[in-house]
């Protein structure tokens, strides 16, 4: 099988090529990646001589692009994104082009070129807020953000041309990820390599936003399912059920790191700020047997492990760019 991988220069999208090429070893992956500043090819570096690895630089809204790599390929993963919210809230068009017109330039090449398959890699957000309950894979979507908006028009889309053209689409909603290669501006890698230098974590408010999380390998095997017996046409929330406000989250990171909370500093809530995610993910349990593998504990120390060993590589990333809170 030859995979166009979108985006796999990021955190999950480089996760997941790793995942498949010591999975699958007759496997050939394509890996298309704009190179924006979340991008890192140190990410991929063991396998840049790989023949069954090949990098292109290129744009996922460039139809020239796109059309010239999807013939011979037999699915598509798309990863591809602009993905922080607040950076979505400072300058949201990026987002809006990169999620709704970069997956509307693959859903046009998947039609033309009868591409096997497509997976949607989407989130949570598209929901929205909830207090209580989870939601599940048929509720509507009640985006907040322009991050969360721009992502609901492009599942929007998938679905559109699934229904009207029969494009083989199938569209996931996860939950927050986490684990090594995380560009630190996320809450965990930006708390823990602020704690590794030394510096104060910036919780938002009082710290109460309750996540859902999944370990990267835990996602990877999720997306690995949904590719090989998925549904096209459904539509399949992931998730692990590990819930924990981001000041709990705060707290173990300090344990961890063997720091107190006077190295919590408070700033202002972001605006339109949800207060909790949380999904419901029978669907992929009980139709793909799906079970998330790594628990929060175990997943939350193998990541502060990795950040302690491995400081060049997200001290140079800080220092040419700027960080931000986490989603």
């Amino acid at each position: 099988m030859k995979l166009l991988v979108t985006g796999g220069a990021g955190f999950m999208g480089s996760n997941f090529i790793h995942y498949i090429l010591e999975k699958y070893p007759d496997y050939k992956i394509v890996n298309l990646d704009k190179m924006t500043y979340a991008g890192n090819l140190e990410n991929l570096r063991n396998i840049e001589h790989d023949p069954r690895y090949e990098f292109v630089h290129g744009d996922i809204r460039d139809k020239i692009v796109v059309n010239n790599l999807l013939p011979g390929i037999d699915a598509v993963i798309n990863y591809a994104a602009e993905t922080h919210v607040d950076r979505s809230i400072e300058s949201p068009e990026d987002f809006l082009t990169t999620e709704v017109i970069g997956t509307f330039t693959l859903l046009e090449g998947m039609r033309k070129y009868k591409v096997g398959r497509m997976i949607q890699i989407s989130t949570d957000e598209v929901f929205g807020s909830t207090e209580y309950g989870e939601f599940k894979e048929s509720d509507p979507f009640e985006p907040n953000s322009p991050y969360s908006a721009a992502k609901a028009g492009g599942d929007l889309l998938c679905r559109a041309y699934h229904r009207t053209y029969g494009v083989p689409v199938i569209v996931t909603h996860s939950c927050n990820f986490y684990g090594p290669h995380q560009y630190p501006e996320k809450l965990i890698p930006l708390f823990i390599t602020n704690l590794l230098e030394g510096k104060k974590v910036p919780l938002y408010a009082n710290g109460q936003n309750v996540r859902e999380w999944i370990y990267t390998e835990d996602h990877c095997r999720a997306v690995d399912l949904i590719l090989h017996q998925g549904v096209v046409g459904e539509v399949y929330n992931i998730g692990s059920g590990d819930r924990f406000s981001n000041l709990d989250i705060t707290r173990q990171l300090l344990g961890l790191l063997d720091r107190d909370e006077s190295m919590i500093e408070r700033v202002a809530d972001r605006p339109g700020h949800d207060l909790r995610y949380a999904i419901d993910c029978s669907k992929i349990s009980d139709t793909l047997g799906f079970r998330p593998g790594v628990s929060f504990e175990t997943g939350l120390a193998r990541t502060v492990e990795w950040y302690r060993a491995h400081p060049v590589w997200w001290q140079a990333l800080k220092k040419a760019g700027d960080s931000f809170v986490n989603k």
